[in-house]
């Protein structure tokens, strides 16, 4: 099944709604690939057997500009009947390693919109989150349309979040490229040297 999800076409949740699944619960993260602070995710839950065209514009976050993000998250929180967020912190991502720190941020974002009925999950399966109903989804965000929604918050969320800390640390360009290694960002670390909120594990081949 293929589609944008804004298209009204069908989508995952269309599929679990006609059989009887309320509560589909749409989840995406954010940062995991970024060499700087926290994993983000969120959860959506939209409301059964919506008609895709109410969220015109809704698509993978990694497709939008900032300001067209801006735009539709506002409209995508007066749609959802349940949305909540979870992070694993720098410390957790060290500690365990991004996976596992990954699939805890996105059971805390389950934990906060209560009782569901199944998961689409963006991605791989991951082993961590085997006792929930989870539907594990390669390119979900361009499948479900709750997925899309979670994706374009989770990235709100942690976009703000690395704005404010690239304001105390303005070396490193992070209110633009939201702590990936860019060319750039690189550069910088090694003028300027690690903060406390890079991650060290992802910075091996610059440390040495």
């Amino acid at each position: 099944m293929t589609g944008d999800p804004s298209s009204g076409s069908t989508t995952l949740e269309d599929i679990y709604w006609r059989q009887g699944y309320r509560r589909v619960a749409g989840v995406d993260e954010v940062g995991r690939g970024s060499a700087v602070s926290a994993v983000v995710a969120c959860a959506v839950v939209l409301p059964p057997r919506l008609d895709g065209t109410v969220l015109g514009g809704v698509r993978d976050s990694k497709l939008l500009s900032r300001g067209q993000r801006r735009r539709v998250a506002p409209l995508i929180l007066r749609t959802v009947i349940a949305v909540g967020f979870g992070a694993a912190s720098l410390a957790e991502i060290e500690r365990w390693n991004v996976r596992r720190a990954t699939a805890l941020a996105m059971r805390r974002a389950l934990s906060r919109v209560d009782r569901v009925d199944v998961a689409l999950i963006d991605g791989r399966p991951m082993p961590e989150l085997d006792d929930l109903p989870c539907r594990f989804v390669v390119d979900g965000d361009a499948l479900s349309l709750s997925v899309a929604c979670a994706s374009i918050l989770a990235k709100e969320l942690r976009d703000d979040l690395l704005i404010r800390l690239g304001r105390r640390y303005p070396a490193y360009g992070w209110d633009h490229n939201a702590g990936y290694l860019t060319t750039a960002h690189e550069a910088a670390l090694r003028m300027a040297g690690v903060t406390p909120h890079h991650r060290r594990s992802f910075l091996g081949r610059i440390l040495h």
